[in-house]
């Protein structure tokens, strides 16, 4: 993701949610940077992540400008091919 997130940077809005509430936004964003990881990190409180059905680490949800679902998996999914082929139909929404 690190070698794919840039090069749909100014198309694709993109951040890494943390599903942890022991973990404050000032230790993700540490992290965030320790990784070298290009993108943004935010909050959501757990409303907001039953809402969205992620009820474990590493959920990967993707929505369109509508706000309509394009893509979900888990934990260990969504390999380089599958980022590439949703920031493309991202962008080309756009």
């Amino acid at each position: 993701m690190k070698e794919i997130y840039p090069d749909y940077a100014d198309a694709v809005a993109f951040y890494a949610v943390g599903t942890d509430p022991s973990e404050s936004l000032e230790d993700m964003e540490r992290y965030r940077e320790q990784q070298g990881y290009p993108w943004p990190v935010a909050e959501a409180d757990r409303s907001v992540l039953s809402g969205f059905s992620v009820f474990s680490q590493s959920t990967k949800v993707a929505f369109d400008g509508d706000g309509i679902i394009v893509y979900r998996d888990g934990y260990g999914a969504g390999d380089e091919e599958t980022w590439r082929h949703v920031f493309e139909e991202l962008s080309a929404s756009k």
